[in-house]
């Protein structure tokens, strides 16, 4: 028969057992002050009962300094609402078992279940505000380390229901008995609404429904199996990357699987994912790249001389050099697996079993591999519309940053930030540029600020048209080193709502609508993770619908589609689900960055988010306008356009809501202010601040001027 080990977290021992612990205790640390005596002169007790005590001071201060912002935020407010009881945290584990330890005797004779139990810590510790944050702690450690954990409130039906399913597969378990302070804590993280909780191998399964569920469809059976690997990371971007090396830190065996499914277009690429290959590395240094176009015509004004005629941009030498960079770090990624023990496979993994994928590599070659845990990090792919002719006829940013010849003339289509990110680096570097959308610009941002980086884009000559292509039509195809020519098909509508027929030919369309998961072939349906319209994985925080299987990054679904968010989120929730450590990624208030032309960096609430939120009347707006010092020699058009706004609460002391700036070096600017808006900064804080001159960024630090008002802004220099 199994031995279910009880671990009960509560106040059960008697007030004269806590003073027979103490006297005890006393009369320990009375002999041992008498030996040291014997053994030392007055100086040395003295230097040796200090040390003791610091040494003791250090180990309490070190457990507790590493305790998880969340438990200290949650006490926090308990304390303040009156919400925890007077609760024990957890009982040391070394003292010797007593009948009456855990559940009482009477308890254990009646259900028969429990057949030895640990006993409970002193119930005359006083409580505090993170007593029940501590056992909360503990829940998550104990579900870290052992096979099958339950934790419960109160002994009841449910509860014996789910002892008896395990008690008859032979399996150790662990019962632990919360106060209902704890278990609040604890469901909320794990984002469940009743209890008992059951955690095997340290993944919430839920309660009882949950786990007949399982047991029903034989996934429980193959779940308590040993596996060919602890994990399996299906996706090799940065994310799924970072998941994978922080596992293999942490003792796991790991298998990482990474296959490019090629573009519309035939194009693949490396490990390393969207970012590395086809997104942010490239998108970025390309936007350098025209930025140093500007450079050297503002160059002329500050003396330097230089040869008169067209600058001249080499599309090859660029390319060539930014490719050769992507594939040092696609080698450097495979290094990195190699030196902290994962597996590494060119594969496409598919679900053939509640814990089987069936691989298959570029060779055809077919293989089955197990685990006991998955990691769903396969990003999100270009979106194309159902119009005649857009798969035939348009790239996307899988294929622009490897194109062997310059698109030249191109149509942007899409208000994304990566359509309007390329319409400004190939603007920039000399190509004829136009931009096509449905209404708005920068869906989920600043309106404000989306439609000031509109402004600027077309003083640029950039050119903007209000509609939606329907129909694409090759009029001649691509060579190695030339693009070839699409006619694109649209109507405009006027003023008085009548349509006018239209049509162009550009060199190159670039399709920039959005971005889909890629989820549709990966047997999802046969292990029951369930997925939104466009293929993102949904349920609780990273925790898919399957208990063993989760999503990270852009493909999950309410996640900013970032690449760092991807990379905290992987390494967090291996913490958690590995160490016990229960630190959750925290998805608001992220620090972001668009690179159109002159970069516009945000965090927080937009304008109109904030005013939906709270009501118009309780926001206050600070904004103006500023010159950049470096542009006032060269007299750049920018000069207009460079603006920073802090979005505010009035009721809570002008509380900073949303940050927003359009300026030269936006990301640089908004990476080191996004911390205030952590630690809940308010406008007064802002103020206090000193800044740095000249710098754009002082800018943010002598705002005085209220939106509301409606006073005319005026850009100055130094």
């Amino acid at each position: 028969m199994m031995r279910i080990v009880t671990t009960a977290l509560k106040r059960s021992s008697s007030k004269r057992n806590a003073q027979i612990i103490r006297r005890k205790q006393k009369e320990e640390s009375e002999q041992e002050k008498g030996s040291l005596k014997q053994r030392t002169s007055p100086m040395m007790l003295g230097i040796a009962l200090l040390l003791r005590d610091l040494a003791g001071y250090v180990f309490h201060l070190c457990c507790h300094s590493t305790t998880l912002h969340y438990f200290q935020d949650r006490a926090v407010k308990e304390k303040k609402t009156g919400a925890l009881e007077e609760s024990s945290g957890v009982e040391d584990s070394t003292m010797a078992p007593t009948a009456r330890s855990g559940a009482s005797a009477a308890e254990q004779k009646k259900t028969g279940a429990l057949e030895e139990s640990s006993g409970v810590e002193d119930s005359t510790m006083a409580p505090t505000a993170r007593s029940g944050a501590s056992a909360a702690e503990r829940v998550f450690k104990e579900a870290s380390e052992k096979r099958i954990v339950v934790v419960y409130i109160d002994r009841d039906a449910e509860l014996q229901k789910i002892t008896d399913i395990l008690t008859n597969r032979n399996e150790a378990v662990e019962l632990l008995k919360i106060s209902p302070a704890a278990a609040k804590i604890v469901m909320d993280i794990v984002q469940r609404t009743t209890m008992p909780l059951i955690f095997v191998k340290g993944d919430c399964v839920g309660g009882l429904a949950d786990l007949l569920k399982l047991e029903e469809s034989g996934a429980l059976n193959e779940w308590l199996k040993e596996h060919s690997y602890d994990m399996i990371v299906i996706g090799g971007g940065s994310g799924g990357l970072a998941a994978a090396k922080e596992a293999a830190r942490l003792g796991k065996k790991v298998l990482c699987l990474d296959f490019v499914k090629p573009s519309v277009m035939g194009t693949t690429w490396g490990l390393g994912g969207t970012c590395v290959n086809v997104g942010c590395i490239p998108k970025k240094l390309m936007h350098q790249a025209a930025l140093l176009g500007e450079h050297i015509g503002d160059a002329k004004k500050f003396g330097w001389e230089i040869p008169e005629g067209d600058m001249k941009l080499s599309w090859e030498k660029m390319r060539n050099a930014i490719q050769d960079h992507i594939a040092s770090l696609n080698w450097g990624y495979r290094v990195q697996l190699r030196e902290r023990s994962v597996t590494y496979s060119n594969a496409y993994g598919v679900f053939t079993g509640s814990h089987e994928l069936t691989t298959t590599n570029k060779k055809k070659k077919v293989e089955k591999v197990t685990a006991d845990r998955f990691i769903i990090a396969t990003g999100l792919r270009p979106r194309y519309p159902d119009v005649p002719g857009a798969k035939e006829c348009c790239i996307s940013s899988d294929d622009l940053f490897s194109l062997t010849y310059n698109p030249g003339k191109t149509l942007c289509v899409g208000a994304s930030y990566v359509s309007l990110e390329c319409a400004g680096f190939l603007k920039g570097i000399g190509n004829d540029v136009t931009v096509m959308v449905r209404s708005i610009l920068l869906r989920g941002f600043d309106q404000d600020m989306a439609e000031r980086i509109r402004q600027h884009m077309m003083t640029h000559e950039i050119k903007f048209v209000n509609a939606v292509p329907t129909k694409y039509e090759r009029i001649e195809e691509p060579t190695d080193n030339k693009p070839g020519l699409v006619r694109v098909y649209w109507e405009e509508t006027s003023e008085d709502g009548g349509k006018t027929p239209c049509t162009q030919d550009f060199n190159t369309v670039l399709m920039a609508i959005g971005r889909d998961a890629v989820t549709d072939e990966m047997g999802l349906e046969l292990v029951g993770v369930e997925r939104t319209k466009s293929g993102k994985i949904v349920g609780r925080r990273e925790q898919s619908t399957c208990p063993y299987i989760y999503g990270i990054g852009d493909v999950l679904d309410g996640c900013p589609e970032l690449t760092p968010v991807a990379i905290q989120a992987g390494r967090v929730l291996m913490r958690r689900l590995i160490t016990g450590n229960s630190e959750l990624t925290e998805y608001d208030q992220v620090p972001t960055t668009v690179f159109t032309p002159l970069e516009y960096g945000c965090c927080g609430l937009a304008e109109e988010t904030a005013i939906q939120k709270y009501g118009k009347e309780n926001i206050n707006v600070y904004h103006n306008v500023f010159i950049p010092l470096e542009y006032s020699v060269p007299e750049r058009v920018e000069n207009s356009h460079c603006y920073c706004k802090l979005i505010c609460l009035k009721s809570e002391q002008d509380l900073v809501l949303g940050y927003h700036i359009l300026t030269p070096n936006a990301g640089e600017i908004t990476q080191g202010f996004a911390i205030g808006l952590k630690l809940k900064a308010k406008k007064a804080d802002f103020d206090r601040l000193i800044g740095i001159h000249p710098t754009v960024a002082e800018n943010l630090t002598t705002l005085t001027l209220l939106k509301e008002e409606g006073q005319q802004l005026k850009a100055s220099g130094c």
